[in-house]
């Protein structure tokens, strides 16, 4: 099982870094699918949007919903990501195969075995690598989601592209 996942302190920082990184994999003709995530500011909200593309060049869904002044629950938009990982499933199956499966976040739907997890599960049957970014709250949760099988990386392009080499080099 190839399954590595990146940690950051700054908010965004994850996003920002796995989106980066599926851009460079792209320009190198790596197979990419699944998802990055972009946060717009918004300037009179204390939040951001939430953007998810599909890789490698597909659909943006903003999954974040306003609820309003003095919400305090979840922002995500269950419909939008489900639709977002309905495609994606369809991009494991392609011809030929990909050569990872990247995830913007194993956050609170995945832990409670929803979003993009049955991705995961699905492409690691398949025996493609998956990178995920795991924030602290969810870090236990995934952490017993993948029974001590997942490497952690450091949260630097080159931390990634070491690990993406070993493992293609090592099928």
């Amino acid at each position: 099982m190839n399954l590595a996942y990146v940690m950051t302190t700054e908010r965004g920082a994850t996003d920002r870094l796995l989106s980066g990184f599926a851009a460079q994999l792209t320009q190198q003709a790596v197979r990419c699918v699944g998802i990055v995530q972009t946060n717009t500011e918004c300037a009179d909200d204390r939040l951001c949007d939430m953007d998810v593309q599909v890789l490698p060049d597909g659909k943006v869904f903003r999954i974040s919903q306003t609820l309003g002044p003095g919400s305090k629950g979840c922002r995500l938009d269950p419909a939008a990501l489900e639709e977002a990982v309905g495609l994606v499933t369809q991009s494991l199956g392609g011809v030929p195969a990909p050569d990872l499966l990247i995830v913007n976040k194993f956050g609170k739907h995945e832990a409670d075995g929803r979003g993009m997890r049955p991705v995961i599960g699905e492409a690691m049957a398949r025996g493609i690598p998956v990178l995920t970014g795991v924030n602290r709250l969810n870090r236990k949760r995934f952490e017993d989601y993948c029974e001590g099988m997942a490497v952690a990386l450091d949260p630097t392009v080159e931390a990634l592209e070491s690990w993406l080499d070993r493992v293609r080099a090592n099928p």
